[in-house]
């Protein structure tokens, strides 16, 4: 089974994850109602088992506890794939959600980075900052090693907006971590 734990703790954030590619149970309690939704909608969509734990200093905001379960879902992910072989290594898809349309292209590349195009109408969605989904997604990348693109041309309700870049992003990666018939990297350099 490709799977990965990781825990990490500091000042602002306890975080402990537990993840498999292959599916398995979903728990999510972060302690941010429109955040475990995000999170199941993407475990969910993307096949995954997932398991998050997150004690946050929710007094300050909202901010230190979902960047830093992006920081940590990523490192489990990354350590889901190991080397990255015999996985497809790119996924692309659209997710019409109502009014809007979320899309994610990307690649696992080992080079991350983050191109993000999403304006949101309403600030707060619940207790979530919609401005949190750019920096969950920052960390997310940086930390799992994958080229990530992500856009909402359009809609009018910042949940649709959220709720179908999330679901974007998990019919994508698991487009991207389909296992293929060899081994190795999907690259001419031979390593990713």
């Amino acid at each position: 089974m490709r799977s990965a734990e990781v825990s990490r703790e500091t000042k602002e954030t306890r975080i402990k994850i537990s993840l498999c590619l292959d599916g398995g149970e979903t728990e999510i309690n972060t302690g941010i109602g429109f955040f475990d939704h995000m999170l199941t909608a993407f475990a969910v969509h993307g096949g995954f088992g997932l398991k998050v734990t997150v004690s946050g200093d929710l007094e300050v905001d909202c901010h230190h506890t979902i960047e830093d379960t992006g920081i940590v879902l990523g490192q489990a992910f990354a350590g889901a794939l190991g080397n990255k072989g015999g996985i497809k290594r790119f996924g692309s898809f659209y997710v019409p959600m109502d009014e809007a349309l979320g899309f994610c292209s990307l690649d696992i590349s080992a080079r991350p980075f983050l191109v993000f195009d999403a304006s949101f109408p309403e600030e707060r969605i619940g207790s979530y900052d919609s401005c949190m989904t750019e920096e969950f997604m920052r960390a997310f990348a940086f930390n799992s090693g994958i080229t990530l693109h992500l856009s909402c041309p359009y809609g009018k309700n910042s949940h649709h907006m959220t709720e179908a870049l999330y679901k974007a992003l998990a019919h994508a990666l698991r487009e991207a971590v389909t296992p293929t018939d060899s081994d190795k990297p999907l690259s001419t350099k031979g390593v990713l």
